[in-house]
C-alpha cells in the first residue's frame, strides 16, 4: 500500500529441536497445515488453460470507451484488498463471504516473493502460501481477482514482498531497477509463479481479470527499462488476452515516472480518502490511452497502518463511505484498502522510516488496519455497516446474507514457567553454526534472515568502567557482559542496556570483577524490514564498527537464534540436549512456555493473548508464531489466536520474552482485543 510522504547443521538443529521440546512438555502433538517447502519446476512456455467449453471461449474482460468490460457488459470494479498471507486458510472463505455480504465483486490480493521462495531456489506454495487455492476460492464464490503480482509489494510486509537474502547478495543487488543480476532473480520467479496464474486468467476461465506489476514505482524511482522488462516477462507468461496495470500515487510526478509509456499497460491511481477524486482520475487519463481509462482507485484507503508506539489509527466510518460514493455515484471503480487487514504473523511484518534511515517506525502485529472487516472477522461495526449501504446503490447483484461475527472466548490465566535462558540458548548452538570475524557482519551476511542475532566478543574491563558505542545497529541491540572463563555464582550474563536505531546512545559498562578478559554479549532484534521509501535497502545487525572507549573492538563471534517462521516448522528429528540448572537474572532474555486446556471441540473459539505486565518479545501458540508484542510501548497489548490454532485438549504456549517478564508469570487468554498499551509518545496521522 502507499505511505505517502503527504500522508505519509547441526548445532541448529539441536536447539531447534530443545525448542519444540518445550512445546511436548506442555501438552502440543500436531501442527497446525503444512508449510513446508515443495520445489516447483520452471516453465519457459505458456501451460495449458483450464479446460474450456462454449461459454468460456467468449469470455473476455478488456477495457474500451473508458470502461471495463465483462463479456458484453459494461463492469464497475467494486473491490477489496484480503490478504491470504494475512489469514489462515481455514479462514479464507469465511472473510471472502464477509466481504461479499459487504457487495464486492471483487478481491485484491498481493503476493509477497519472500513467503514464497524464503531461500534462494525453494518454492513454496502451501498451506498459507497456497495463492492458487485462494485464488479458486474466489472463483467459486463468484469473486473476480486483481493479482499484485510484484516483484516489489509494499504492503506494510517485509522489505516490500522482497526475500531477505537479495541482500546478502555480492556485489550488492539495485532494487528495483534494470540491474541486470537482480532482474535475472525476478525471472526465476515469475518462471514459477506466472505459469501457475495463466490458467486462471479470466481468459481462460478462471477468475483473474487484472496483473499489476510493481507497486507505486512513481514514488521511488524513474527507470523505464526497468518497468518495460517486467511488462515483456509478464506477457511472456501470460499472454495478450489479459490486463496488465500499475498503480501509482494520483498526482504528475508520480503518475509520470511509474507509468509505461507506449505500451499497452493500464494506469491506476490512488489517493487520500477525502480527496476529490475526479480531478485525480482526469489527469489519470493523461497516462492511458484513448478511450482505456476508466476511473479506478486501485487503493481506497477505508483506514490506516500503525506503528508501535503511536495511538491505535482510526478512521470515521460515515465520512469513508461518503467518499467512497463520490466514486461509485458516477461509474468510478474502487478497491478498498483494505476490506479486511488480518495479521502479520511470525516476523513479517514491514517498517517505515521518516526523514532518514534512523527514524525507524515497525509495524504493529495487527494489521486490523481500522477495515469494516475486523482483524477478527467482526463485521457488527458502523463502518462495516455505512459501506454496505452505499455499495447496495450500486452493485446490483444480489447480496449475500450479513453473518454474524465469530464467537470467541476467554480461556482464563495461564501460569508460564522459565524453561530456557538466552546462555543456555547460545550454549546449545553448535560450532558449524557459529560465524567467527574480526568485525561484525550482517544478519542477512551471517545467513540469519529474521529473528535474532547475537555478537560475542571480549575485551579488558577498566575499573571506572568502559563505554560502549556502536554508531549504526538494525533495529535494537541488548548489551550483557559476563565472567564466563571463572565459576562464579549468580548470573552468568549480567544486562546493561539497550541502544536502539531511533534512540542510538552509548552504553556505559560498569566494571566487572573478572579475573580475565570480560565477554560481551550483543543480542540484536530484527524488528522488520522497511517496505516504502528510499532505505528499503535495510540490511540487519550491527553494521558499523565497534568502539569501546573509543577504540575499534575487533574478534566476534555471531551466534543465530533460530526461532521458526511462518512458512516454517520446528524440526523433530535430533537427540535433546540438556542444560545445566543455574540461577538466571530478571533482565536476561528467556524462553516461557505454559499450557491450557480445552475440553471439546464445540469450546474451541477464537481468543486473545494479553500481555499486560510483560515487557516485549515473540510468541507462538502450538508451534505456530503468532507474532510480537511490545505492550510497554503498545498500543496493542493483545496477539489474535485464530480457533484453527487451538485444539481439544492442552494447548502449549511459549513465549520468548526479552525484557521483564510478568511478576506472577501469568497470560491471559481474553475475548476482546485490546489497543490502549503503551505511553502513545508519537502521534499517528488521522483522517
Amino acid at each position: 500500500m502507499m505511505v505517502k510522504i503527504s500522508r505519509l547443521s547441526r548445532g541448529r538443529h539441536h536447539l531447534a529441536f530443545v525448542l519444540l521440546l518445550v512445546l511436548v512438555v506442555v501438552g502440543i502433538c500436531v501442527p497446525v497445515f503444512a508449510l513446508l517447502p515443495s520445489l516447483c519446476s520452471h516453465h519457459q512456455s505458456l501451460p495449458p488453460a483450464l479446460p474450456r467449453d462454449e461459454k468460456m471461449m467468449s469470455q473476455r474482460f478488456y477495457i474500451k470507451d473508458d470502461k471495463f468490460w465483462k463479456d458484453e457488459n459494461t463492469f464497475q470494479i467494486i473491490g477489496g484488498d484480503l490478504h491470504y498471507f494475512r489469514v489462515l486458510p481455514q479462514y479464507w472463505e469465511d472473510r471472502l463471504l464477509r466481504a461479499k455480504a459487504l457487495g464486492l465483486n471483487t478481491i485484491q490480493t498481493y503476493v509477497p516473493w519472500n513467503l514464497h521462495e524464503p531461500n534462494p531456489g525453494k518454492m513454496v506454495f502451501d498451506g498459507i502460501a497456497d495463492v492458487v487455492s485462494f485464488i479458486k476460492l474466489c472463483q467459486k464464490l463468484d469473486l473476480l481477482v486483481m493479482l499484485r503480482a510484484g516483484p516489489y509489494i509494499c504492503g506494510e510486509w517485509n522489505l516490500g514482498g522482497f526475500p531477505a537474502w537479495l541482500l546478502a547478495a555480492k556485489p550488492p543487488l539495485k532494487l528495483r531497477t534494470a540491474d541486470p543480476a537482480y532482474l535475472k532473480l525476478v525471472e526465476r520467479w515469475w518462471n514459477v509463479l506466472l505459469p501457475k496464474v495463466f490458467p486462471l486468467l479470466y481468459s481462460n476461465g478462471g477468475p483473474v481479470i487484472m496483473v499489476q506489476i510493481e507497486n507505486e514505482y512513481g514514488s521511488y524511482g524513474n527507470d523505464k527499462a526497468y518497468l518495460r522488462n517486467l511488462v515483456t516477462m509478464a506477457t511472456g507468461h501470460l499472454g495478450n488476452d489479459i490486463i496488465l496495470y500499475t498503480t501509482d500515487g494520483g498526482t504528475r510526478e508520480t503518475l509520470e515516472k511509474g507509468t509505461v509509456p507506449l505500451y499497452d499497460v493500464y494506469s491506476a491511481v490512488d489517493f487520500s480518502t477525502g480527496d476529490d477524486p475526479w480531478p485525480i482520475f482526469e489527469l489519470q487519463k493523461k497516462f492511458n490511452a484513448p478511450g482505456r481509462s476508466p476511473p479506478l482507485s486501485s487503493e481506497f484507503y477505508t483506514g490506516w497502518l500503525t506503528h508501535w508506539g503511536e495511538k491505535i489509527a482510526k478512521t470515521d466510518a460515515e465520512f469513508t463511505a461518503a467518499s467512497l460514493e463520490k466514486i461509485l455515484s458516477q461509474n468510478g471503480s474502487a478497491v478498498l484498502y483494505m476490506v479486511h487487514g488480518g495479521t502479520n504473523f511470525g516476523f513479517y511484518n514491514g517498517a517505515n522510516t521518516g526523514s532518514d534511515e534512523f527514524d525507524f517506525k515497525p509495524d504493529l502485529t495487527s494489521y486490523d488496519y481500522d477495515a469494516p472487516i475486523k482483524e477478527s472477522g467482526d463485521i457488527d461495526n458502523p463502518k462495516f455497516r455505512a459501506l454496505q449501504r452505499v455499495i447496495k446503490k450500486y452493485n446490483a447483484a444480489p447480496h449475500s446474507i450479513t453473518p454474524s461475527n465469530n464467537k470467541r472466548k476467554a480461556y482464563g490465566p495461564i501460569k508460564m514457567q522459565r524453561t530456557i535462558s538466552l546462555f543456555d540458548l547460545m550454549s546449545m548452538t553448535g560450532p558449524v553454526d557459529v560465524i567467527t570475524s574480526t568485525n561484525p557482519i550482517s544478519m542477512e551476511s551471517a545467513g540469519q534472515m529474521f529473528r535474532f542475532l547475537v555478537y560475542e566478543s571480549s575485551y579488558i574491563s577498566k575499573k571506572s568502567g568502559n563505554i560502549l558505542r556502536i554508531p549504526k545497529v538494525h533495529d535494537r541491540a541488548q548489551v550483557f557482559v559476563s565472567c564466563l572463563s571463572q565459576d562464579v555464582d549468580g548470573e552468568v550474563l549480567r544486562y546493561i542496556g539497550t541502544t536502539e536505531r531511533w534512540n542510538n546512545q552509548p552504553v556505559s559498562i560498569p566494571t566487572t570483577e573478572c579475573t580475565s578478559n570480560t565477554s560481551l554479549f550483543i543480542l540484536v532484534e530484527n524488528m522488520g524490514r522497511v517496505n516504502y521509501g528510499p532505505y528499503i535497502f535495510d540490511e540487519k545487525g550491527i553494521l558499523s564498527t565497534v568502539y569501546l572507549d573509543g577504540q575499534i573492538l575487533h574478534g566476534w563471534k555471531m551466534i543465530p537464534i533460530p526461532f521458526h517462521n511462518l512458512n516454517q516448522m520446528p524440526n523433530f528429528s535430533f537427540e535433546i540436549q540438556h542444560t545445566k540448572k543455574r540461577n538466571v537474572g530478571q533482565k536476561e532474555p528467556a524462553l516461557f512456555a505454559g499450557k491450557f486446556s480445552i475440553n471439546s471441540v464445540d469450546e474451541i473459539k477464537d481468543t486473545y493473548l494479553s500481555f499486560n505486565g510483560w515487557g516485549k518479545g515473540v510468541a507462538f501458540i502450538n508451534k505456530f508464531n503468532i507474532g510480537r508484542y511490545w505492550p510497554s510501548v503498545g498500543p496493542q497489548c493483545n496477539l489474535y489466536v485464530p480457533a484453527p490454532l487451538l485444539k481439544p485438549g492442552r494447548n502449549s504456549v511459549m513465549i520468548f520474552e526479552l525484557e521483564s517478564p510478568h511478576v506472577d508469570l501469568l497470560l491471559r487468554a481474553v475475548d476482546q482485543e485490546d489497543f490502549t498499551c503503551g505511553s502513545n509518545y508519537s502521534k499517528v496521522n488521522q483522517l
